[in-house]
């Protein structure tokens, strides 16, 4: 068979023992979305693959001294924001 007809293929991923009451919570939260359970999967999945992603990336960003907690910044920002919608 040719190289080519092998580039869409896509891999399986079998999860056992998923307890009964998860099923049904996923059962449930796909039919609200109208998809399936693999797609609500692969989309959590995702989600966390991005998110450590997002986390390795940051833990190699040089550490900002901003001489003040962002803590503190940000209550200032926030006190700044509410006098100006008050």
């Amino acid at each position: 068979m040719l190289q080519a007809c092998h580039i869409h293929a896509m891999a399986n991923l079998q999860v056992k023992n998923i307890p009964a009451s998860m099923h049904q919570r996923l059962r449930r939260y796909a039919r609200r979305r109208k998809c399936t359970i693999g797609e609500v999967v692969l989309s959590a999945v995702e989600r966390e693959l991005a998110r450590t992603e997002w986390h390795e990336r940051l833990a190699k960003r040089p550490i900002t001294n901003l001489g003040i907690s962002a803590a503190s910044l940000l209550e200032e920002e926030r006190r700044l924001r509410d006098a100006e919608l008050s």
